[in-house]
């Protein structure tokens, strides 16, 4: 574990110093996305009412982590196929979820101010007083790190254009047909059913619930599948790194 650790830390300082000149530019990019979708979304629906408004602010929320975890990571990763830098990488004596775990924590740090300008924005947008619950960073870090394991299962096991056509699939589904910014009971029956399976409608009720608490309490349920979602990707994903290294 130690030695896990100082592995990570080192990596964590290389991915930085390598990233330094373009962070600003990404944590603009962030913003611009989590606030874009708040205020862009609110002109679809002109009539705001109370609960259209919860959805589309935390559903910015949920996408700004979706985009960090599934579409960002795979064409950084598919960039470094391209460039041949996986392989080196692949080479450093250091454990694989490692190297997963300092990759991740860059992205998940640099979508943070994004999230928190967009629910300021939403906040004023639509005149809301949030009930933050104390899961809530709890249900970030389940949110990113599902969306991280399934970016990095995908962007490993998959050629890069592939990965990159199927990040931007995912994107789009998550925009238009998933249950992040409107209610399950606004899709057909047999998509909304589809969603069960699926950790988008989760994700979405983990963030909602915990921005602002419902009467009945947060639900545990979101929690225990994006948990599962989360185990069963990064071992995935580990499995693919372990093999092809």
């Amino acid at each position: 574990m130690p030695a896990a650790l100082r592995s990570y830390g080192l990596l964590l300082r290389w991915n930085v110093v390598q990233m330094r000149t373009a962070l600003p530019m990404l944590v603009f990019l962030q913003t611009l996305i989590g606030v874009g979708i708040v205020v862009g979304f609110s002109y679809l629906v002109p009539q705001n009412d109370a609960e259209t408004a919860l959805y589309l602010s935390t559903g910015a929320l949920t996408i700004g982590l979706i985009t960090v975890g599934i579409v960002a990571v795979p064409q950084v990763v598919a960039n470094q196929k391209f460039a041949g830098a996986l392989e080196h990488h692949r080479t450093l004596p250091v454990p694989r979820l490692a190297m997963l775990a300092a990759d991740a924590t860059v992205w998940v740090a640099l979508a943070l101010p994004g999230l928190a300008a967009a629910l300021g924005v939403a906040a004023l947008r639509f005149d809301l007083a949030f009930r933050l619950s104390p899961l809530l960073p709890v249900s970030v870090l389940l949110v990113a790190t599902c969306a991280v394991a399934i970016g990095y299962g995908m962007a490993y096991a998959a050629r890069p254009e592939v990965a990159l056509a199927l990040s931007q699939l995912i994107l789009f589904v998550t925009l238009m047909f998933a249950p992040i910014n409107y209610p399950a009971d606004r899709l057909p029956d047999w998509l909304a059913a589809t969603h069960e399976w699926l950790p988008f409608t989760y994700m979405a009720q983990a963030i909602r619930e915990t921005v602002n608490v419902p009467s009945a309490g947060v639900t545990p349920l979101p929690f225990a599948i994006l948990a599962l979602w989360s185990v069963v990707g990064l071992v995935v994903t580990y499995r693919v790194m372990v093999r092809r290294a």
